[in-house]
């Protein structure tokens, strides 16, 4: 009888150890090794088990006399999930849908089967809630059709044979930490499980040309639970971000190797669903004080779409002997490195200010060009001056504080007059090659005090 071995697979990164660690070494994370039983594979069975997902029935070809067609792409109901996705789904490809329990990932997959059952097969695999659960929520939604079926599983060999037998058009697996292997001596969720479940399922996306969607729970750090090899292995991971407390739900690119990256969806959970929100600038302006100090409105291009955004400053005297500098939405290291060109290059005395900042409605910022409407709004509430409601702010600063040239100015702008904003400080240097929209008053800055000098007064 052959030696049973044991390893030790960190569950937070992958790590293999071969004896008990407190401490992973690879992510510094205490008490997440757990032990693992290593079952040698039969090669044999591995060789069927491939053939059977039809990978070894391909054959090398000239890259010359591979076809295929642009517009590959099926589009689902909602607009704002294809761009997210690039344009629309790409059949065969693996899909990766992270976010928060309770976020709405669920009721966005059963809504998405619903409308691409109207043209195709589609299988939804839950190993969370059993077929009247999800009848429940689906009545709910308005969810219906023939082509849509439920099945309530996790043992992957057996929905590897369903799948095998019905032949869909697209799977949906909810969630990807519920489903095991039973070959695998390893608890359901771990490492081990996870990876493996997932090579299964990319097998089946490219070998058959089926397209799957999983959707994967987060950690505490909002990172996807499981090894990182799990984003690796997938063709697209989206993040289902929002506030519990709030209805409105952000889906964000942030890999995807059919389109472009960083891009922005936005949708409003409601009793009977997700439903798009066609122009977010509204919601993310709509509660705008016009009179207040420390606000600036910057239009910021989240992929290919530019939207507008209320930056929120508030800057008091520092009790303590070290200012604090606090930040949501934004990056708090370009919080400081901009106090620290205000202070050097405007003449701001910031050192034993405190300064809390914020992007208003939940997003995320991170793009060079929030720079400028970021010192605006710090300078505004330093000084206690308000800025115009109809004017916004972009544009990159360097450490000398010249205000630098950013891209796809014309968008932004375009946008900025399409709210109805009067004035629009943008670089100087963008200024050349393109002629102003009639409507909207384009100002061109080359340094960051004449850009206070104009927003201020």
């Amino acid at each position: 009888m052959a030696k049973v071995k044991t390893q030790f697979v960190c569950q937070n990164c992958g790590y293999i150890s071969p004896r008990y660690l407190g401490r992973c070494p690879n992510c510094n994370e205490w008490n997440t090794l757990v032990e693992e039983t290593i079952t040698p594979k039969n090669s044999t069975m591995a060789t069927q088990s491939l053939r059977r997902n039809g990978i070894h029935d391909n054959k090398p070809e000239s890259i010359n006399k591979v076809e295929f067609h642009k517009d590959i792409r099926f589009k689902t109901d909602m607009e704002e999930l294809n761009r997210v996705l690039g344009g629309g789904v790409v059949p065969g490809s693996l899909i990766l849908i992270g976010g928060d329990p309770g976020i709405g990932k669920s009721t966005l997959m059963l809504q998405v089967s619903g409308q691409l059952s109207k043209s195709g097969k589609i299988l939804y695999v839950s190993g969370e809630e059993s077929a009247s659960q999800i009848k429940m929520r689906a009545d709910r939604l308005g969810v219906n059709g023939e082509n849509l079926y439920v099945y309530p599983e996790t043992d992957m060999d057996v929905i590897k044979d369903t799948i095998n037998e019905m032949k869909p058009d697209a799977v949906v697996i909810d969630s990807v930490q519920t489903m095991q292997i039973p070959e695998l001596q390893s608890a359901t969720g771990s490492v081990a499980q996870i990876r493996e479940v997932t090579a299964d399922l990319m097998n089946i996306a490219k070998g058959q040309g089926i397209t799957v969607f999983v959707v994967g729970h987060v950690t505490k750090g909002g990172a996807i639970a499981g090894p990182k090899i799990l984003e690796h292995m997938v063709d697209t991971v989206l993040y289902f971000e929002g506030d519990l407390h709030h209805s409105y739900r952000i889906l964000r690119t942030v890999k995807n190797r059919f389109g472009s990256t960083n891009e922005l969806g936005v949708f409003e959970m409601r009793t009977d669903g997700l439903r798009e929100v066609k122009n977010p600038s509204e919601i993310f302006l709509e509660e705008r004080l016009k009179d207040a100090t420390g606000s600036a409105i910057v239009v910021s291009m989240e992929g290919t779409r530019p939207i507008l955004v209320e930056i929120q400053a508030l800057v008091t005297a520092s009790v303590f002997g070290n200012a604090q500098r606090t930040a949501t939405g934004l990056d708090r290291n370009r919080v400081s490195l901009i106090m620290a060109v205000l202070e050097k290059r405007a003449g701001l005395m910031l050192q034993n200010q405190d300064a809390y900042l914020k992007a208003a409605g939940g997003v995320k910022l991170d793009e060079p060009a929030i720079d400028l409407a970021i010192a605006v709004s710090i300078a505004s509430s330093y000084k206690n001056r308000g800025t115009s409601p109809t004017e916004c702010y972009v544009g990159e600063l360097g450490l000398t504080g010249e205000v630098r040239r950013v891209t796809r100015i014309e968008q932004r702008v375009a946008e900025a007059q399409k709210l109805g904003f009067k004035r629009v400080l943008v670089p100087a240097n963008n200024l050349q090659g393109w002629n102003p929209p009639t409507g909207i008053s384009v100002v061109g800055v080359s340094t960051l005090a004449q850009a206070l000098k104009l927003a201020l007064g």
